[in-house]
């Protein structure tokens, strides 16, 4: 690691000043992503403020019948919290597909949405990635891209997003709630959170400098039936090659949202409108347009076939 200063912030308000005032710096709270990226100098912050002890600690119930689920909850209280599991049960069995067990304990609702890509290229610091180095070109186009996206990229970059919870929350219309370094808060659906790379894969996400997550607010509850399906190289442990998360109605109507397959998760309106057609019908229109590369192309079958399974669950 290159050598950083650090502080503990007592405050929402003094944490987005401190990053706000000081150039280089960025939050810390469970760290399970950034200090990899930081040992692979991937990541160089020179000074990190520390969020862990702010009180951001809680989920509640919202005036509107939802759940506010403060930033710095874990992803192992969020998973067990009685109305995640009854409420929203594809969050919670999205959260658990995920990691294991000791870093769910350690990483945080917010953090797990700034989690990076695992593009093999981007962790290669001896090899040009525009969203590592902007400008320096993409050396996943032509290389090995077996995990890496099939639709949403471009010619600067084709990493996918690897997240399991991002992509229950996408199904669920949730929404991020932040504070900015004047003080001032907002909030950003999810479906705008995540950006697609164009021309600036190193701008990742929807938030402006020094910008805090402070949580993440859920609707009321959709009813129907929750599924989250993973796919991947080995039963525990590993990143998705295609997930798929879906709340499906008694009616035949419901919501779809792929991960895995995009540089964020990928939920198609026009596409969750071919349900009642079969996962054939839904996978042609969620991936109108994909460019998937010879060593990829394989994750759209996969789709297909693991919404079948999930389709089939939903009427077990």
């Amino acid at each position: 690691m290159t050598p950083f200063t650090y502080e503990r912030a007592a405050s929402p308000a003094a944490a987005v000043r401190a990053v706000a005032s000081t150039p280089g710096a960025k939050f810390i709270a469970g760290g399970t992503n950034l200090l990899d990226l930081m040992k692979f100098q991937i990541e160089t912050p020179t000074h990190l403020v520390d969020v862990r002890h702010l009180p951001l600690d809680t989920i509640e119930d919202t005036p509107e019948g939802g759940l506010r689920i403060g930033a710095l909850v874990t992803n192992t209280v969020v998973a067990s919290h009685p109305r995640v599991k009854r409420d929203y049960g594809v969050l919670s069995r999205a959260i658990v597909a995920g990691a294991t067990g000791q870093l769910r304990n350690k990483a945080s609702t917010g953090g797990n949405l700034l989690q990076r890509n695992r593009c093999p290229y981007f962790y290669n610091t001896d090899l040009p990635c525009n969203k590592r180095v902007p400008g320096s070109g993409c050396s996943a186009l032509g290389g090995i891209t077996r995990s890496l996206a099939v639709i949403g990229g471009s010619e600067s970059c084709i990493a996918q997003n690897p997240g399991d919870m991002a992509v229950a929350l996408r199904v669920l219309d949730a929404t991020v709630e932040t504070m900015d370094a004047d003080g001032a808060t907002r909030s950003i659906p999810l479906a705008d959170f995540h950006l697609l790379p164009g021309d600036t894969p190193e701008v990742e996400f929807a938030l402006r400098p020094g910008e805090l997550i402070t949580a993440v607010t859920l609707p009321p509850p959709l009813g129907g039936t929750h599924h989250y399906h993973k796919v991947r190289d080995r039963a525990s442990y590993a990143f998705a090659i295609v997930s798929v998360a879906a709340v499906l109605q008694p009616d035949g109507t419901g919501r779809v949202a792929f991960g895995s397959v995009a540089p964020r998760p990928w939920r198609v309106a026009a596409a969750e409108a071919e349900l009642a057609k079969g996962p054939a019908a839904v996978v042609a229109a969620a991936f109108e347009g994909a460019a998937p590369q010879e060593d990829n192309a394989f994750k759209i079958p996969l789709a297909e076939r693991t919404l079948a399974l999930v389709i089939a669950e939903g009427r077990a």
